[in-house]
């Protein structure tokens, strides 16, 4: 008896019996990591031209003195970065901006904590409450700004309030500690309301059925909060506090329009001390270096809470 062997190809047996041909799942392969690549284009592309290029463009011109008016751009190596290892400004630059940032990450996340705390119960006014709060989020900033100036000169409004219990309230922007109080009470009030909402968002997604299980147990308001609620929702804290950290190093405006870094140097934070450098003294090499430093710092603050984050964020874990 004579065996018979079938001497066709391994993709047209396969094809009829019923699979598809190795050729075609390759193809489709191919077309699916081409749709892939071609969804995430968009973004890759705008991350290389809003990003990578103009941190390459930073480091070019952080390497060059660059005379706008004169028409011209020579070349000074690491001249810059010797100014700023020798900038007698630099430091207390430096100490104001962590002051600034440490004093708004802190007072904004704990604020925003407690208003998303009341907002998750129901009471009358609760739209109208949330809307005050929110509201300065979606306000123009200059605008709120402005509106913080009028209310804090010496003749304004805070101080007329004052003079009526027999207070005589301090010219706010124009007293060092002060002034930089003020500035990061504008801030705080404008941007807790982001950070209200994200919370709130997270509250009430926690199950009601851990809480209930946590008071019968016998724990209180305080330790249900900390050891039941507050770690379920550590994502979103974790969100929260590297967003106002990093908005906290780059606030401008509300410097540019308040106090233009007065008074002398109290309220002047890397962010500002940069547009000076650049712009004002016409500076672009030396303002270039400390963009770069900036970028630095905010790189390194966010790497560092990244990497924390498996210490506290459960979800981590």
């Amino acid at each position: 008896m004579t065996t018979r062997t079938s001497t066709e190809p391994p993709a047209r047996a396969s094809a009829r019996a019923g699979g598809r041909p190795a050729g075609g799942r390759r193809r489709e392969r191919r077309l699916d990591a081409a749709f892939g690549y071609a969804l995430i284009a968009p973004q890759l592309l705008g991350v290389v031209l809003f990003v990578f290029v103009p941190l390459g463009l930073l480091f070019y011109f952080s390497l060059h003195e660059w005379r706008v008016l004169a028409g011209s751009l020579d070349f000074v190596g690491a001249a810059n970065y010797e100014r700023l290892l020798n900038d007698p400004l630099l430091p207390g630059v430096l100490l104001t901006t962590a002051v600034f940032s440490v004093i708004l990450v802190a007072a904004n996340i704990v604020l925003a904590m407690v208003l998303a705390v009341l907002l998750n119960r129901r009471f009358r006014g609760l739209t109208a409450f949330r809307a005050v709060f929110f509201s300065p989020v979606v306000v123009s900033l200059v605008a709120w700004t402005i509106v913080w100036g009028f209310l804090l000169r010496d003749n304004g409004t805070i101080n007329g309030y004052l003079q009526l219990f027999g207070i005589d309230g301090p010219n706010w922007l124009r007293e060092g500690p002060s002034a930089l109080a003020s500035v990061i009470v504008v801030q705080l009030f404008k941007t807790v309301g982001l950070n209200m909402v994200l919370f709130l968002a997270a509250l009430q997604g926690v199950p009601s059925e851990l809480v209930e299980a946590a008071r019968v147990d016998g724990a209180g308001p305080v330790r249900t909060f900390f050891k039941v609620v507050l770690p379920l929702i550590s994502p979103t804290v974790l969100l929260a506090l590297i967003v106002t950290a990093v908005g906290s190093l780059q606030v401008f405006a509300q410097i540019d329009v308040l106090t233009q870094g007065g008074p002398g140097h109290s309220t002047t934070v890397l962010a500002y001390y940069i547009y000076e450098q650049a712009f004002l003294f016409n500076k672009f090499g030396y303002g270039s270096a400390l963009s770069l430093v900036l970028f630095l710092v905010v790189l390194i603050l966010t790497v560092i809470q990244w990497r924390l984050r498996t210490r506290w964020v459960f979800y981590e874990q």
